[in-house]
């Protein structure tokens, strides 16, 4: 089923064809003066030069043959050209029809699916989440449910940082607190302990106090860089020590990728990159990609349409050491390996943005990708307090990930607690629902790559274009439908009536824009334009609730038409929350 805009054009190229001129110009928009028309052709216009006549006089020519298709009704033609009309009630009634009677709604998977790998997440192992992480997780995640929605094969990686200096400094520290554990014995040859020798609570002591410490003792600091390399290059009780590090933050790390309703097909880190990194280093010398400056193994990435100088890409040290951009190239010589990607994104911070610039131009010049391979970065912006700063704690510093959460889940559960509609015993899970709803929704409203302000009590509103405000008209309908139910009413079985209203038809309408949303939000990279749509839904539903005396209409057939309206504007709902990554409650 395609689209409804793309369903009108077809009659409106009809309509074109018909009077003797190309097809091409009947591309149809919504109107921008929805006060005089709902929809408009603007083809005359740009058929004005091609045939040499006024543009007005093109569009009354196709006018006569527009109005026959049935599709279109109130069909004028404005000014020097502009073709405007509504839809006729039995085209619109017989859409909605068809898009009720698909599980899909009437939204077409892609003939050609891509094979997408979604880099997202990207938290350091050792290390509690914070809100730093917030971003990467919920719009990745997001992106990824619409682009399976649209018929890709998505894989989304966590791409962790597992394999760096903060390693190092984990057991240099251990090795001075539990030096006796047989991970540090060098003849130890049996089998190491199944249980780690720490919790993640341990770990999340660790690991800072070591950090701090190694920036002012120098001979600490060493003796990390020294566990880091004999880590690198294989020593078997470090390697067995690595492995319970990694079982443990691993263990947390998914915990609270949970709580967000965040979920990674892969959780690959940049340990299983460097295995490919000599390989791939010794072919970039050999075909005279990487040279030595310096000291310093690099590859030229500026080009000469540069507006602003890109520097090097840095593959090796002058130390021998690798950077991240080696671990990355490193990783796409995997990822085409083990998956063949059509596309892979990276959805990281938009300060990043150089660093994959230079990463992707090395992977293309180098032929580590194919040339029909896309690699593309979506950079995101900060979270930012009241203040208009990055968001802190009180305390100044970063505030922890299950933090925020909490605070949310407080907020909206004083809020719920309200509202005696919520027996006590649910209100702790329906506080978590909705207050997951406030927190993606706060963040998928706005544009990725621009920053935002982070203002809970804004968030938790159940009023405004807000998580909690979609969730509760969902309520709403889903109260509807179950007492319409429940007085004998099948909703399954009501069918959809011509409006009888304004407000009837703008909810008509309001649906009838799915599927443009949708490939809006998958083409663009844009779940704040799935967001913009339903919420405009939910307010057009809104208004034609506050006017329409639903459960009380004596017209069985009136009321039977409005159901089936309902009906599908809760499916719609539902399944474009589940693409933003949240789901609504029985009761709020």
């Amino acid at each position: 089923m395609t689209g409804l805009l793309e369903q009108i054009g077809k009659y409106a190229a009809e309509a074109f064809e018909a009077a003797g001129y190309d097809g091409s110009y009947g591309r149809v928009t919504v109107s921008n003066r929805p006060d005089l028309c709902e929809f408009q052709c603007n083809g005359a216009m740009a058929a004005k030069k091609a045939y040499g006549k006024a543009p007005r006089d093109i569009a009354m020519d196709v006018l006569p043959y527009f109005e026959k298709s049935g599709v279109v009704k109130n069909v004028k033609v404005e000014g020097p050209g502009f073709i405007n009309f509504d839809l006729s009630d039995d085209f619109l009634t017989g859409f909605l029809a068809e898009m009720a009677a698909d599980e899909r709604l009437g939204f077409e998977a892609s003939e050609e699916p891509k094979t997408m790998i979604i880099d997202y997440g990207g938290p350091n192992v050792a290390k509690p989440l914070h809100i730093g992480h917030l971003r990467s997780a919920i719009i990745g995640e997001s992106i990824k449910r619409i682009a399976r929605f649209a018929g890709d094969k998505v894989i989304g990686d966590v791409h962790l940082g597992d394999w760096g200096l903060q390693m190092g400094l984990i057991i240099a520290s251990l090795s001075e607190s539990d030096g006796d554990l047989p991970y540090f014995d060098e003849n130890y040859t049996g089998k190491y302990p199944d249980e780690p020798p720490f919790t993640i609570g341990d770990l999340e002591t660790i690991y800072p106090a070591a950090s701090a410490r190694s920036k002012e003792d120098e001979e600490f600091r060493n003796k990390a860089l020294e566990a880091t390399g004999q880590l690198q290059e294989g020593r078997r009780g470090y390697r067995a020590l690595w492995n319970q590090i990694m079982k443990v933050s691993i263990a947390d790390l998914k915990e609270n990728y949970r709580k967000l309703n965040v979920e990674f097909d892969l959780w690959k880190g940049e340990s299983d990159a460097q295995k490919y990194i000599p390989d791939m280093v010794d072919k970039m010398v050999a075909d005279g990609y990487a040279y030595e400056d310096e000291g310093a193994l690099i590859i030229d990435v500026k080009e000469e349409s540069d507006a602003k100088e890109v520097p090097p890409c840095i593959i090796r040290k002058s130390d021998g050491a690798s950077l991240y951009a080696t671990t990355d190239l490193a990783t796409i010589v995997e990822r085409m390996k083990l998956y063949d990607p059509d596309k892979i994104l990276y959805v990281v911070d938009k300060r990043q943005e150089m660093h994959f610039r230079q990463v992707f131009r090395a992977a293309r010049k180098t032929g580590i990708v194919k040339p029909e391979t896309e690699l593309q970065f979506l950079g995101f912006g900060t979270m930012n307090g009241k203040d208009g700063k990055p968001f802190k704690t009180r305390a100044g510093g970063v505030m922890r990930l299950e933090t925020l959460i909490r605070d949310i889940d407080e907020a909206m559960y004083k809020k719920i607690s309200e509202n005696q509609s919520v027996k006590d015993e649910n209100i702790g899970d329906t506080s978590e629902i909705v207050g997951l709803s406030a927190l993606k929704y706060g963040d998928l409203s706005n544009q990725a790559s621009k920053d935002y302000i982070f203002d809970i009590d804004k968030f938790i509103s159940f009023e405004g274009n807000t998580g909690p405000y979609i969730l509760y008209t969902i309520v709403r309908i889903n109260s509807i439908l179950e007492r319409y139910a429940s007085e004998g009413g099948n909703v399954q079985g009501c069918g959809f009536k011509a409006p009888s209203g304004n407000g009837e038809k703008e909810l008509m309408l309001s649906c009838a824009g799915f599927s443009g949303a949708v490939t809006a939000a998958y083409e663009e990279l844009a779940p704040h334009k799935l967001c913009a749509y339903i919420y405009a839904l939910a307010n057009d539903f809104n208004h034609f609730y506050h006017e329409t005396r639903i459960l009380s209409e004596e017209d069985k057939e009136k009321q039977a038409g409005w159901v089936a309206l309902l009906e599908l504007v809760r499916r719609i709902l539902k399944v474009s929350i589940d693409m933003l990554g949240f789901e609504a409650p029985e009761r709020m």
